[in-house]
This record gives structure tokens, sequence and C-alpha cells, in this order.
């Protein structure tokens, strides 16, 4: 047996902070992007307005300063180019020329104005979308409801156990199956007890074949803690690998979240609906795009690039740099843009019915599927519909609006529990108000139709609406 140096090629994924950039952007509302855009111009001199670009080339800028800016990099990042093709009894929602869809008076004010989303709003979204039991549902509550602000959960499984009784009796086991599911969901990392189950979550997400994957893994496990004191030299000697093996995973690892649960709370400040993509429909067909604003409105400041050209060696290593930045925010936002309109267009098939007919006609739909269909993973769903719009013929809605859960029909099929409730709605509209509708009435009468739900549940989704119990509705004309 001989030591000796063999080379080999590979490609391996590193979470990068320009991958961990595009995850933060696709998170973000209209409002936060916006924000986010204006302090990148500030801060970089290779960025500036695309207005500010097109109007110094429309007023003769010298073509030998480089600040004249072709229209190709203003364009809006995955914007379809829409037809002028619309048909006679749609509203024509371009606001202008160029496709773009700028936000008009239609709306009013109170349509626009949406609460901010809390991550127990945003976790209890998705328990509700999981196909779970209804104690496993009682138990999922519980859990987020326990959860701190970074997403952690702080409390022993015994403490669960005991807030759930007398009405759910659980063990740990139970609990702990339940936890785990709300592991899976988005943001990654949330539902940890310890920082090394955080970051060990959100590295069971990366491909298999991320550089320093398996050795990331082992020191979230082990020696993580002991990391400020001993150093790279301590942990790579405690673990008998090398400096620069250590090195890497350690920045795979800084490259992760310790706080999750922070991602909404810092990103809810917002509370001023801008819709991101716009729906109409065109011949029979459902199309989407982007918004007018939804795409990017910052383009390279060709000027100061070309300028790095003549500068000294320091300002021109400064220049480069932030070059580099520049075209990897650009990069970040058109992905941001494609993938936002990938998802919206998968709704448009799924949902169709939603937006011709209403409510009563939205069909059970998971994120699961959707991610299936794209194939993407589900938290990158979960992000790109987060504090997201869509301006469709029914309104300014939010895509969250087009998922719901289901309950199986004796048809075969499934109906979502949207639909119930708004066929729970209709027929409480249309009671007799002197013999209102009790809920084992609403019952029987969805069983009729084939849906077969019980008593209690339409009891549940009656309190849902807001709507008050047969007793209290009676009125005498």
């Amino acid at each position: 047996m001989k030591a000796r140096l063999q080379t080999s090629m590979g490609q391996h994924l590193v979470m990068t902070p320009q991958l961990r950039q595009a995850i933060k952007l696709l998170q973000m509302s209209s409002a936060e992007l916006d924000v986010e855009i204006a302090e990148a111009v500030e801060t970089n001199p290779l960025l500036e307005w695309a207005e500010n670009a097109e109007a110094s080339a429309a007023t003769g800028s010298d073509s030998d300063n480089g600040n004249a800016v072709s229209n190709s990099d203003g364009a809006s990042a995955g914007q379809e180019q829409r037809s002028d093709e619309w048909t006679p009894d749609e509203p024509d929602w371009r606001g202008g020329s160029g496709g773009s869809f700028d936000d008009d008076d239609n709306d009013s004010a109170a349509e626009r104005v949406a609460e901010p989303e809390t991550l127990a709003d945003h976790l209890l979204w998705q328990l509700h979308l999981s196909p779970l039991s209804p104690q496993d549902r009682h138990i999922g509550v519980a859990l987020i409801d326990a959860l701190d602000d970074d997403g952690y959960l702080r409390e022993p499984l015994s403490a669960i156990a005991q807030t759930l009784r007398p009405e759910v009796t659980a063990d740990e086991e139970e609990i702990l199956t339940v936890l785990h599911q709300i592991q899976r969901f988005d943001p990654t990392g949330v539902g940890a007890r310890s920082l090394g189950e955080c970051l060990n979550l959100q590295l069971d997400v990366l491909p298999a074949d991320t550089a320093g994957l398996d050795l990331a893994r082992q020191i979230a496990d082990g020696p993580l803690e002991k990391l400020p004191r001993a150093g790279i030299a301590g942990v790579a000697q405690e673990l008998k690998r090398s400096h620069c093996e250590v090195e890497q995973a350690i920045q795979l690892l800084r490259s992760l979240d310790p706080r999750p649960g922070k991602q909404l709370g810092e990103l809810s400040s917002d509370t001023y609906v801008v819709p991101d993509c716009v729906v109409w429909r065109q011949r029979g067909v459902w199309r989407a795009a982007l918004a007018g604003h939804a795409g990017p409105k910052v383009v390279i400041h060709r000027g100061y690039e070309q300028m790095i050209r003549s500068c000294g060696d320091s300002d021109a290593s400064y220049m480069r740099a932030q070059l580099q930045e520049a075209r990897w925010l650009l990069k970040s936002l058109e992905a941001r843009g494609e993938t936002l309109l990938r998802v919206v267009n998968c709704l448009l098939q799924q949902q169709a019915g939603f937006l011709e007919f209403g409510e009563q006609a939205l069909r059970p739909l998971t994120l699961r599927e959707i991610a299936s269909e794209l194939g993407l993973h589900e938290s990158t769903i979960s992000r790109a519909i987060s504090r997201k719009y869509v301006r469709t013929p029914r309104g300014t809605l939010p895509l969250r609006a087009f998922f719901a859960s289901g309950i199986d029909t004796d048809g075969g099929g499934e109906a979502s529990s949207t639909a119930i409730q708004s066929m729970i709605r209709r027929l409480i509209d249309a009671e007799n108000p002197r013999k209102p509708l009790s809920d084992a009435k609403l019952a029987e009468m969805l069983k009729t139709t084939g849906i077969p739900v019980a008593r209690r549940t339409v009891a549940k989704y009656r309190e849902a609406m807001n709507i008050s119990a047969s007793h209290e509705r009676v009125r005498i004309i």
C-alpha cells in the first residue's frame, strides 16, 4: 500500500451567498422587494434605475462614455409578452405600452390592505393542507403555538402533552411524529429543539452532492458548540479531518439560518397589497404575466462598467466586485420572476374552475402537488407564494387562496374545504329566517349532494366563517 495523490472532477452544490440571496428575494413581497432594490442602488454604483438609464439615452448621451443603455437591459424578468387580442368582455389591464400592468384605481384601498402574516399563521396554513388525522392536527396546533419567535420548540414534549389534555390524550412518541411533520414545513429549520437540529434540518434539503455536506452534519451533531473555543484547527483535530475539509463544512453551516422563525417576523411589515401578477382570460384560456412593477427596475450602469478598464488596480478591484454583485442581483431577480410565473401558470391550470365559478369550484390542492409538477421543493413553492397576490377578474387574491385541503366525496373524488364552506354559506343565505337550518340539517343537505360531512365538521366550518348557530339566526319578519 502506497500513498498517492489523485485528482478527480465532480459537481457540487454549495449554499453560496448568492443562492441565499435568491432564496431571500423569492420570499419577499413586492413592497419588500422595492425596498431591497432601492437599498442596492444606493450602495452599489454599478446599479442604476432603468428609467434613468433610458432618459440618459434619450437625451443623446455620448456613446463613448458608455451611458447609453439598451432597452433589453430594463426588460422585466420573466415577463410574458401579451398579445393585443383581448376578448371584448374583458377589461384591458395592460396599463400602458409594453404589456406591463400598473395598479389602478379599480381596487379599493380596503381591498389592498392585508394583515401581516406571522410565523404561526404561515405554519398553520401548511398544517391544514397536510393529510393529518383530527388528533394529529390538534397536536400540530399545540406545537406551533409553543414555538418561540426564532422558530424553536423550547418546551419539552411532556409539557405539550399536558397542554393537550383533557381534549386530546397523546404520548410523546405521537407528538414527536407530528413535530417531524412540522419540521418539513417552510421556513426550513422551524420546529427544531436545538441549534444543531435546526442546521441539520436545513442540511437535509440540500442535494446529496453538496460539497462538505456529510462533514457539516457531523459538526452540527457534535463539536458545533466547541467551535468558538477550539476553532477550526481544534475541530479538525477532534474529527481527524483536514483543515480545508473542516473549513469548507463550516462555511456551509454559516450559510444556513440559525433563526428561521425570524424570516417571517422581519418580512411581515407591509400591510399594503401590491399585485405581483395579473391574470386575464384570452379566447377562453387563462393567461398570466408579471405585473409591470414585478420585474427588475435596475440595470448595470454602462458608464461605470466601462470605467473599470481605465481605473487603477485598487479601484478596478472594487468596481469589479460591485459589478459582480450587481449581476448576481439581476440574475436573482430574473430567477424570482421566472419561478413566480411558473407557479402562477401551474395554479391557473389546476384551478381554472375557481376563477370561472368562485370558491365552490375550488378543488383540493397542496404544495406537494405543485412542487411535484414543477420539479421544485415544497419549501420553494411556499416561498414563492408567501405574501404574493394576483390581480384577477374576481379581484386581487392571495396566491394562498388557490390551495385547499380536501374531503372525500361519495363519487370517489374530493371536495375542498373552501368549496364546502362556500356551499354552507349559500345554503344559510337561502334559508328561511324563521326556521334557520341546524348544523345537522346542513350536514344532511350536503350529504344529498355527495359530500358526507359530520355535523361537528359543519359546525367547525360555520364558526370559521363567523356565522352564528341556528338558534341565534332566528329572525321574525
